[in-house]
């Protein structure tokens, strides 16, 4: 079991950055990969960037991509999304998630893929 608890949402202005963490509970941190959604109001929750167990695999959704930046610290239990050069319509709830992977590298894209969800964080990105 994995417990997830995201933080450092919040209102920012276009061109700004916020950096999210998420602590993971639990001695297996190392052994799931992680992931980043994100869901804005009216619409489906999406992917925003993936990260494998070791941290050397990393993918990213083409909307984020060469603005946001995933990484994890497995000694602390954390995983990060820094954002920079926020636009509004980054605007939404930002969740990271957990999928135990055991022996795999690989990370994963797809929202049911994973097994552990966090409450998400709000981010509000004004123009």
């Amino acid at each position: 079991q994995v417990q997830l608890v995201e933080s450092g949402g919040g209102l920012v202005q276009a061109g700004e950055s916020l950096r999210l963490s998420c602590a993971a509970s639990g001695r297996t941190f190392s052994s799931h990969a992680m992931g980043w959604f994100r869901q804005a109001p009216g619409k489906e929750r999406e992917f925003v960037a993936a990260i494998n167990r070791s941290g050397g695999a990393i993918y990213y959704a083409l909307s984020v991509k060469g603005r946001f930046t995933i990484s994890r610290d497995n000694a602390k239990n954390m995983v990060y999304l820094r954002m920079d050069n926020l636009k509004p319509e980054d605007t939404a709830v930002y969740f990271c998630a957990a999928k135990l992977t055991l022996h795999s590298p690989t990370y994963y894209t797809s929202s049911d893929e994973y097994d552990y969800w966090g409450q998400g964080t709000r981010v509000t990105v004004s123009s």
